[in-house]
């Protein structure tokens, strides 16, 4: 089966941005498009103070949508140097796996192309795996980059 619409889920940590290369890579020889995805998560705090709560949120809001800007801008300027058609989104969800196989969906991707962060022993068991997730819930393939 050859593969049109190639969705990449990144986070801008090293692994991952290895896979956007690949997954890019892989995009252009198969003359297929891309649609570049980050999901922010909603901060999640305690405190009694709702001042401190109101700016904390404002600049983890802020901080995150800066970061995810600058990674998808990155990837814009991959595609564009392979001559790959690219789109990019963000995303706010609590569950980034489940926002994956939505933006999978909504955008018609036939394939995700996403890193697998390898954590083992106790971390993979306190912080799961979102790969592990994305490829235990879609419904479409999923090509795993270690």
């Amino acid at each position: 089966m050859l593969y049109r619409h190639i969705l990449i889920p990144t986070d801008g940590s090293a692994l991952a941005t290895e896979a956007v290369d690949k997954a890019m890579a892989l995009a252009k020889d198969i003359g297929a498009k891309v649609t570049v995805l980050t999901v922010t998560v909603p901060l999640r705090i305690l405190s009694a103070d709702p001042d401190l709560i109101a700016l904390t949120a404002a600049e983890y809001k802020w901080q995150a949508s800066e970061q995810s800007r600058r990674i998808r801008t990155a990837a814009e300027e991959k595609a564009k140097a392979l001559g790959v058609p690219c789109e990019t989104h963000e995303v706010k969800h609590g569950h980034p796996y489940e926002a994956i196989i939505a933006t999978a969906g909504q955008m018609g991707c036939d394939l995700i192309a996403m890193a697998s962060h390898g954590r083992r022993g106790v971390s993979a068991v306190i912080l799961g795996s979102e790969t592990l997730k994305v490829l235990t819930h879609s419904k479409i393939p999923v090509l795993v980059y270690r």
